[in-house]
């Protein structure tokens, strides 16, 4: 029979453990690789942002991404004054081209979250929205999970999967999550997030862990699917908050990583 103690200190639900975790921990950065050829790549973010804010939790989203706001001057002498709060749970720093700027002799970026955090210090989750490439010089030895951004569009779908590639070589990362910009009940969807599952395990040796629709077309008002609010809980725990920052300094990218090979089958052994 269980201990009535344990049972009255046990947290009511995922969500309040999340908060319990948070009341102690370090911000969470959730990386969003930017898809151009996704028109409702927004509302996407902003289900991220809702997800997180059910937690009691602040998102500062930092979009870095192709078709971002260019990083105001500002930037250069007072980032925290270029902080824009959008609601109570969520603030918002215009980005692009910015991660560049702090980019070492190693061609690393990573002080750049560094500094960030430093000028955003209430904020819970980072929310990074940029492309592979800068990303993959921002996340130098972090534990994280990026996220791909796609919808129906095959060019959409394409560049989630050279998003992937770039960062499985690049920065090692072999874990992701698939946000799509559609309805739910589109069986597309499905095939969608199975073909690119099945083209990173057979191709890259990378792991595809989970994937979420959302429409963009839906009121903001609607409540978040629970497939949502999972990858939103499951995205902060696998985030490691603070990893990294202290040694930002000497980190440098992964060099280019060889392509994994899938194991040689018996008749391609025996030919050898």
């Amino acid at each position: 029979m269980r201990d009535p103690m344990s049972l009255s200190n046990a947290p009511k639900d995922q969500a309040d453990g999340l908060r319990r975790l948070f009341a102690t921990a370090r911000v969470r950065v959730v990386p969003v690789v930017s898809n151009p050829h996704v028109v409702g790549s927004g509302a996407l973010l902003e289900g991220l942002c809702a997800a997180f804010g059910e937690l009691g939790l602040h998102t500062l989203v930092v979009d870095a991404g192709e078709q971002a706001v260019a990083a105001s001057e500002l930037a250069a002498v007072d980032l925290a004054a270029c902080v824009e709060p959008l609601s109570a749970r969520v603030s918002f720093l215009a980005a692009r081209g910015l991660p560049m700027r702090y980019v070492n002799a190693n061609g690393s970026a990573a002080q750049f979250l560094e500094a960030v955090t430093d000028a955003a210090p209430f904020a819970d989750v980072v929310l990074l929205h940029a492309s592979a490439a800068e990303l993959s010089r921002v996340l130098v030895s972090r534990e994280v999970r990026p996220v791909l951004l796609a919808d129906t569009d095959v060019q959409s779908v394409t560049h989630a999967y050279a998003g992937m590639k770039w960062l499985t070589q690049r920065a090692g990362l072999m874990v992701y999550s698939l946000l799509l910009a559609c309805s739910p009940q589109l069986r597309l969807a499905e095939r969608i997030a199975q073909q690119l599952s099945s083209c990173g395990d057979g191709f890259l040796g990378a792991v595809l862990r989970e994937w979420s629709c959302l429409d963009p077309k839906q009121p903001v008002s609607a409540p978040l699917s629970p497939e949502l609010r999972h990858m939103a809980r499951e995205l902060l725990l696998a985030s490691v908050p603070g990893a990294a920052l202290d040694s930002a300094a000497e980190a440098m990218p992964l060099r280019p990583r060889p392509m994994w090979q899938p194991p040689a089958t018996r008749a391609q052994v025996s030919s050898h």
